[in-house]
């Protein structure tokens, strides 16, 4: 008898792995993880006590409708509870917006470079992808985006600031994209690194979510919050956009302590501030010394700065990691490195002072 595999989606064949930051070997010569846009600081005042009284009942399933969490996020950004939608992290919720948009013979818009997940997900539900090279800046190139939408397009992926390269597109050219874009078309603004932006031309999503149906903001704990490891993001939509959300959604996705932890990092407003407003202090010194130091470096409204590196990204990552810090590196493309402990920034820039005396 011979056997046989189990028939497998065809639609799933060559879709690349998600790639996370490499850690910081144990024992090894890298001592700072600066590969994944974790915040460095612990969980917020009163974080970490609230996460350990929802330990207590890990044998109950957590609130399937996150309830609690709902509510705060509703208040806090004067939504309609119906308007939101929770997910494991916003890339969880970004597989939800392709699953509920997007199959087999449409297409997805998006840069690139830009989040690695986005051809991941579309793959996955079996749409096509269409991806629009960024403009010499590293900035999305809006137009081209526009001009890329045919009957096909279901969904299109605005990362503002964009990962990996910090950058962002103004109020201005925004609005004049929307415009453009036919409104029986999802457009997401991925903003999950919003609390980091200090540039005024840069619009608040949500501003445009109210006016606009078919616009979804997507929005995450891990980065400024620092809730990483817990995955809990969420999406402001509309109603139809939200149920469809919430219909997608893996049962009991998002446990009860990454709730609890959510809605207490949320109430921890003024030290969030404090924490956020020192990570743009040192992005600031960052990109001020590696600009004096001869690199060109776009201007991040992130909590990382993007190198272009071209063929030489691999040795570069490589001398990081010898040094002692661990960055991450796109082959052929570039390098991402996060802004992490002053520590740890002053070995990167080390290391990019003595690799720029290279080229």
């Amino acid at each position: 008898m011979t056997e046989k595999s189990p028939k497998l989606r065809g639609a799933l064949d060559g879709i690349p792995t998600y790639k996370p930051g490499k850690p910081a070997a144990a024992g090894g010569p890298a001592a700072f993880k600066l590969s994944s846009n974790e915040n460095p600081y612990p969980p917020l005042p009163g974080v970490l006590e609230t996460a350990m009284d929802a330990a207590a009942s890990f044998n109950r399933y957590p609130d399937l409708a996150c309830t609690a969490l709902t509510a705060e996020l509703a208040d806090r950004f004067d939504v309609p509870p119906e308007h939101l939608a929770t997910g494991t992290g916003s890339v969880g919720v970004a597989q939800q917006l392709v699953q509920s948009t997007a199959g087999p013979g449409d297409e997805v818009i998006y840069a690139w470079r830009s989040f690695e997940a986005y051809p991941i997900i579309t793959q996955i539900s079996g749409a096509t992808s269409v991806r629009v090279p960024l403009t010499e800046g590293e900035v999305h190139d809006l137009d081209a985006m526009a001009e890329a939408v045919t009957d096909r397009t279901r969904l299109i992926f605005v990362c503002n600031p964009n990962n990996p390269t910090g950058t962002v597109v103004g109020r201005d050219g925004l609005t004049r994209f929307l415009d453009r874009v036919p409104s029986d078309v999802l457009v997401v603004l991925d903003e999950a690194y919003i609390e980091f932006i200090r540039d005024e031309r840069v619009p608040n999503g949500i501003e445009l979510y109210r006016e606009r149906p078919n616009v979804c903001v997507l929005r995450t704990f891990s980065k400024a919050y620092g809730l990483a490891g817990l995955r809990v993001g969420f999406a402001i939509a509309h109603e139809p956009v939200a149920a469809a959300l919430r219909k997608t959604a893996v049962p009991f996705g998002v446990s009860q302590l990454a709730q609890d932890a959510a809605v207490a990092s949320l109430r921890s407003e003024d030290a969030l501030r404090e924490r956020v407003a020192a990570l743009v202090e040192e992005r600031a010194r960052v990109s001020g010394a590696l600009s004096g130091q001869g690199w060109t470096v776009p201007e991040s409204q992130a909590n990382f700065v993007w190198l272009r590196l071209g063929e030489r990204t691999v040795d570069f990552a490589g001398a990081c990691e010898a040094a002692g810090v661990v960055v991450r590196p796109f082959p052929g493309e570039g390098v991402r490195v996060t802004i992490g402990e002053e520590e740890a920034n002053d070995i990167f820039l080390r290391v990019a002072e003595e690799f720029r005396k290279e080229l």
